[in-house]
């Protein structure tokens, strides 16, 4: 069962911890419910990294200099203060 999602109600998680933390140290993904509601997921640590990184592609929109607002700040601040 490599690179699988598997879903489980939290009491089940609870009663078999162990078994569900083997499962995820075989790159199992658990998403976790709770009154039929997904409330977390465990993934592996070697899965964990890719998985954020590729959950934020696209997620900045314009430029990311923070050069300009910065500077702007910066002299705004020392402008008021001189």
């Amino acid at each position: 069962m490599t690179g699988t999602a598997l879903t489980v109600p939290v009491t089940e998680m609870h009663n078999h911890f162990s078994r569900c933390l083997s499962m995820v140290m075989d790159s199992v993904e658990i998403i976790v419910t709770r009154n039929g509601k997904d409330v977390g997921r465990f993934l592996s640590k070697d899965t964990a990294g890719p998985y954020l990184t590729n959950s934020l592609t696209g997620v900045l929109k314009t430029d990311t200099d923070p050069g300009p607002s910065k500077k702007e700040r910066l002299r705004e601040k020392y402008t008021l203060m001189g």
